[in-house]
């Protein structure tokens, strides 16, 4: 029987272990999935969703031990690995409840109706930066809708969704939810499964091989893809808060995030104020273990993904490029906080998604320059705009799936998280993601 291992990326040692599942494990678990699911459906929705958040209030005292785990397995602060498992928790009823009303019967016309029925086993392969909510944001509406799920967590990050569903399932039917765990191979198998979609968050590399794995049975995707998103600072853009941004943006969660800030184009005529702004900002920040006060940025998840920094560094390094602040080598497990000018466009900081606390800084003369450079990516997840007047007209012309000014991505109310080109394939969140878990039927009364 394998076994996956889960490594604490401070030191290499192991946090746990969990059992990896077999090729007639899955085939097994979708059975024991699809029979729960006929069961599931057959409840009213309210019903379904009454089940799930008296579920999600029994994780109240596991808090802590999620916390934990997260911290151990991918090195987040405990502070933000708190944030995350009580967002999860705190927020379960008005995800459910959000959910709930995407799937409502619509009245379309006469006695037409427009129903929202459950597709049936959903796969769900979610990443480590985020183990816990990038995986909720895709349990919940697939549950909501009628559906049964399989989670495959990153081989980074298994203990803490073991933990998650392990705590769920008591409170939840028999086989509705379940865990299954290893490495690539495994989300392969599962892809190939009987199920009927997958819901996916990571690279573009995994998302092409997913596409191909669902293609035979033409199964649903719902895939966000990664980013490399720019910033653009304007000559008139509050020079400090910009600054701001752009740091604490590259920098969170040891820069190991979808929409952080990778690439920045600021405007020459105000670049060595910004450089300035930025190096005393960057200078503030502390890496160190996930249990040490004042720690703003942890190690890297693991040597593989460090290397893959260090390497874009000296690549950029190679190529010209100055290091206001750090340098291009750094020994596992820590990326010191980086600042880099002289970004250009063959180089792999801007080419490729770092997920490393790296600002990588370019300046620009024109509109016309900045923005081609800005849209010059296989990516388009998301994109900032910092600036006065014409930062509107500016940001309009960016092709990516969110787009800010003067703040970060994210829209407030019923907005999608969604990415453009290969940065997503469908989108979550508010009514229209909710109901990609769906079947749309029209009814004719």
């Amino acid at each position: 029987m394998a076994v996956l291992e889960s490594l604490n990326p401070l030191d290499q040692r192991v946090v746990g272990r969990v059992t990896v599942a077999s090729a007639n494990d899955i085939a097994a678990r979708v059975s024991a999935a699809r029979q729960a699911q006929r069961a599931w459906a057959g409840i009213s929705l309210e019903h379904r969703c009454g089940q799930i958040i008296r579920a999600y209030e029994q994780l109240g005292p596991h808090l802590k031990d999620l916390a934990h785990l997260i911290s151990l397995e991918m090195g987040k602060d405990l502070r933000r690995a708190g944030y995350e498992a009580q967002g999860v928790i705190q927020n379960a009823a008005y995800a459910v409840e959000d959910a709930m009303a995407a799937f409502q019967t619509e009245p379309v016309a006469g006695r037409t109706v427009v129903q929202y029925r459950p597709l049936g086993v959903v796969a769900v392969i979610s990443p480590w930066n985020y183990p816990l909510a990038m995986a909720n944001n895709l349990i919940i509406p697939a549950l909501v809708a009628g559906n049964s799920v399989i989670l495959k967590p990153s081989e980074n990050t298994p203990l803490v969704a073991d933990l998650f569903v392990r705590q769920l399932q008591p409170h939840l039917p028999e086989n509705l939810l379940q865990v299954v765990h290893g490495q690539a191979e495994t989300g392969k198998a599962l892809v190939r499964s009987e199920i009927n979609m997958v819901a996916f968050t990571g690279s573009v590399a995994a998302g092409r091989d997913i596409m191909a794995g669902a293609a035979p049975g033409l199964k649903r995707l719902v895939m966000e893809l990664g980013g490399n998103d720019p910033m653009i600072v304007m000559h008139n853009a509050d020079i400090k808060a910009a600054a701001r941004f752009a740091v604490a943006s590259a920098f969170e969660n040891a820069g190991q995030m979808c929409t952080s800030t990778e690439r920045v184009y600021v405007d020459q005529r105000i670049a060595d104020r910004f450089y300035k702004e930025v190096v005393t900002i960057a200078s503030q920040y502390r890496t160190g273990p996930w249990d040490q006060p004042r720690v703003n940025i942890g190690p890297l998840v693991n040597q593989a993904q460090h290397q893959r920094v260090v390497q874009q560094l000296l690549d950029a390094e190679q190529k010209g490029a100055a290091f206001l602040l750090g340098r291009a080598v750094y020994e596992p497990p820590y990326i010191q906080p980086t600042v880099v000018k002289g970004l250009t466009q063959d180089m792999q900081l801007e080419q490729e998604e770092t997920f490393g606390p790296v600002v990588a800084i370019a300046e620009f003369t024109s509109k016309d320059e900045v923005i081609t450079r800005a849209n010059d990516s296989i990516y388009g997840l998301g994109a900032v705009v910092f600036g006065g007047q014409g930062a509107r007209e500016l940001a309009e012309q960016l092709d990516v799936g969110m787009v800010a000014i003067n703040q970060g991505v994210g829209g407030m109310g019923d907005s999608p998280w969604v990415g453009a080109k290969q940065s997503g394939v469908g989108f979550h969140g508010s009514k229209a993601g909710h109901r990609q878990f769906a079947q749309v039927r029209v009814l004719n009364q």
